[in-house]
């Protein structure tokens, strides 16, 4: 049995035991009750502490283990919807904690990240965007909802995936309210072992020389021109979107066919504005990417 499975198996059979545990249990209990050795279990205990997926508490010299409070076990895909409406129901009425332990146990039971940012979190981030329009919430909540949801993007980032020198991905915001969708997709790119630059927020770079600026950046990021180099503009109107489209399309006459731009934003059937790809999308996005590397390799 692979390692990776024994852990999540370890993992569930911990949990679904202190669940029938109101007060906790020792360590030595755990062991006993799972005929895991001692040492081992402590290890998994100490594991899966600093995951949150389980929580320890101190009684002079006896430590017990207990689980988080929601703590639940999912099972993946069909169990997305039902997390999507939960993190929405944490974000209104819970705390930074609780909504981070939801999304660590889902990710310990299965879920794939770039679903989570998908399915979870971008319908999120246009919940509160609606609620902040129809005037059900203030611009302070917002920004403090955008905060968490911010917290757990960058938890879903990965940490020890290498990332492919081939596949490079530059994405940028036309505007601050969609900047939290350009940093979701950067971490589902980054899953996806891409190359990512992200420079968030350029409204404040909108000017007649931004083309230059963007020629000089290209040249530090990708200078041996390896592979391809993607540019994903994230922007809620269509004047952020056609700016950026005419900059980045003077570009691709200089730099070459391996620069490919995505528009990401809602655009009108008799609007035209030039890219490669337009989307609101964020998995046609990356499905359309994965399919552009592969036709050049």
């Amino acid at each position: 049995m692979a390692r990776g499975y024994q852990v999540n198996e370890i993992r569930e059979k911990i949990i679904d035991l202190l669940s029938e545990s109101k007060t906790g249990l020792s360590g030595t209990e755990v062991s006993e009750q799972l005929g895991i050795n001692r040492l081992t279990i402590t290890k998994y205990l100490n594991i899966f502490a600093a995951e949150g997926s389980i929580t320890q508490k101190n009684i002079g010299n006896i430590t017990l283990w207990l689980t988080e409070e929601g703590i639940e076990k999912y099972s993946f895909p069909d169990d997305y919807y039902k997390i999507q409406k939960k993190f929405s129901d944490l974000l209104n009425t819970g705390t930074q904690n609780q909504i981070n332990s939801l999304v660590q146990n889902c990710i310990h039971s299965g879920a794939i990240t770039t679903k989570m940012i998908s399915e979870v979190i971008y319908p999120s981030i246009k919940s509160v965007q609606k609620q902040y329009d129809d005037g059900k919430i203030g611009n302070s909540e917002r920004k403090y909802l955008y905060n968490i949801m911010s917290s757990c993007i960058q938890s879903l980032r990965p940490s020890t995936i290498d990332n492919d020198p081939k596949k490079n991905v530059l994405i940028l915001s036309a505007d601050a309210n969609s900047s939290l969708f350009a940093e979701a997709a950067s971490a589902s790119y980054r899953y996806e072992k891409w190359t990512v630059s992200y420079l968030g927020d350029m409204s404040s770079s909108i000017d007649v020389i931004f083309d230059l600026d963007l020629q000089k950046f290209l040249g530090r990021i990708w200078k041996q021109k390896n592979g391809i180099m993607i540019i994903a503009v994230f922007s809620e109107s269509e004047e952020g979107l056609n700016f950026f489209s005419e900059s980045v399309l003077s570009l691709k006459t200089k730099i070459g066919k391996n620069l490919k731009l995505i528009l990401c934003g809602k655009v009108g059937k008799k609007t035209r504005i030039k890219a490669d790809l337009i989307t609101e999308d964020i998995d046609t996005a990356l499905q359309w990417s994965q399919t552009v590397f592969e036709s050049k390799n």
